[in-house]
């Protein structure tokens, strides 16, 4: 049975430039890799490595502070310096800098299993835990917890393979290429579950990945590929979900809640990797893009390595760019220095022109149209939320829902007025959220006093 969702946008993919590019190398090696210790949903990594111990490539040098996924090397080499640097998310973060000796010397604890059927639940998950594995959608949450808290609960696995998101083409040369991979990791999340059957959603605007994978699955009749209609946006989980399934997910839950598990095409490929293979994550498919671009390309891309030298690898700006995002153009992260590096949830870096990029109003101001409300995915209020964040009023933005905002920029995209919306209801979640850190510390010092 078909099934939609309320609200979402039509933007135009801006996909040309990058989908017939096959995933590719980097002709030359980074020279040094600077790997954040937050790489996840969660807890930094403490740094288990010291300036001037040797490293190898899949060895651990990030361990895990509770929730989290722990982190390893992704080049061979020296440890060169501990320390915060430039993130990818915004101010600095701790770091580990490794200076590159070429060699790729492998050094992973994890041990391949090519045969499977005999390793227990746990010990699967296990394995998916060590290998560091995150949601490579952008999320980052950890693929490990994701999978212990939907046994017993899931009774429909879904992967993401959508990439609604204008111009990025990393998992659609993913599927084309690496299909394989991305079945096996179904199977194998498919065994951790305990379900026979599942679903890998994929937009039509991608019909030469659909017809692959099909042809994949055609001796798995446990595994369904369903062709959706391309539609923003249809990558975010609950959105998915309702198109699958036709369950809603309740505010404040999560896809568990309604029997539903997702994981993104990449991290299906990773948890394949992880446990036939015995490799953890080191590295990941990204697309350099965008109308300032020299050649835009999809590269396969060692953690750490800095967004200059992959936009010189994709020939440089053929003119400035007045944009630069981590992601794309509906949910990036505008970047102010390029010696940020790659992380696990590095999808793409868009260089944006400022044809492409969305008009910046000073002073903007909303005329009631009410057209964010009538794209919101999901039922909320944007034009209320904005108006209590910009008075600061976050109890009433908190009682609007304001922390359901998946921050998909739908509101942004359709604003006649060009109100930064998501902006400020990412700030909005930040003050909320240590409000509530400071009323609970308030009421366990009170607690403690009585």
């Amino acid at each position: 049975m078909k099934h939609s969702f309320y609200g979402g946008v039509h933007p135009h993919d801006c996909k040309a430039a990058s989908c017939q590019e096959a995933i590719a190398p980097l002709s030359k090696p980074p020279a040094q890799v600077v790997i954040p210790m937050a790489m996840h949903l969660g807890a930094p990594c403490k740094p288990i490595v010291q300036v001037g111990d040797q490293v190898t490539v899949g060895q651990k040098i990030g361990e895990i502070a509770g929730l989290g996924a722990p982190i390893h090397a992704s080049v061979s080499g020296k440890v060169t310096a501990v320390e915060p640097r430039p993130y990818v998310g915004g101010g600095k973060v701790m770091s580990v800098v490794i200076e590159n000796d070429l060699q790729d010397t492998f050094g992973s604890e994890l041990t391949p299993h090519p045969d499977y059927s005999g390793l227990s639940v746990d010990e699967l998950v296990n394995i998916v835990k060590e290998a560091g594995i995150t949601g490579m959608g952008g999320a980052g949450f950890p693929t490990h917890v994701k999978i212990s808290s939907g046994i017993g609960k899931v009774d429909t696995l879904i992967v993401n393979a959508a990439e609604c998101e204008p111009y990025i083409t990393a998992d659609h040369r993913l599927m084309l290429e690496d299909g394989e991979r991305i079945i096996g990791g179904l199977k194998i999340l498919m065994k951790t579950f305990g379900l026979t059957t599942s679903v890998i959603g994929v937009e039509e605007n991608k019909r030469d990945a659909i017809e692959h994978l099909l042809a994949l699955a055609a001796n798995e009749p446990g595994i369904e590929v369903l062709s959706l209609r391309t539609r923003y946006p249809q990558g975010a989980e609950k959105q998915l979900i309702q198109r699958v399934t036709g369950r809603e997910v309740p505010p404040g839950g999560l896809p568990a809640h309604v029997g539903c598990a997702v994981f993104n095409a990449g991290t299906t490929a990773a948890v394949y990797d992880a446990v036939v293979k015995g490799i953890p994550v080191t590295s990941r498919v990204l697309t350099v893009t965008g109308g300032a671009i020299a050649r835009p390309k999809n590269l396969l891309v060692p953690f750490g390595t800095s967004f200059q030298q992959l936009i010189d690898e994709a020939g440089g700006f053929k003119e400035d760019p007045i944009r630069v995002l981590s992601g794309g153009p509906m949910m990036g992260i505008a970047q102010y220095d390029l010696s940020v590096c790659t992380i696990k949830g590095t999808n793409s870096i868009l260089c944006l022109t400022a044809k492409e990029a969305a008009e910046v109003v000073e002073n903007p101001a909303c005329i009631r149209c009410g057209r964010c409300v009538n794209v919101c995915p999901m039922h909320l209020t944007p034009v209320y939320m904005h108006l209590y964040a910009e008075k600061k009023q976050w109890d009433e933005a908190e009682r609007l829902n304001l922390m359901d905002c998946i921050e998909c920029g739908s509101c942004n995209y359709i604003c006649p007025a060009r109100v930064p919306l998501v902006q400020s209801f990412r700030t909005a979640k930040f003050e909320i959220r240590s409000l509530a850190a400071k009323r609970k510390a308030a009421a366990e010092a009170k607690e403690a006093k009585a």
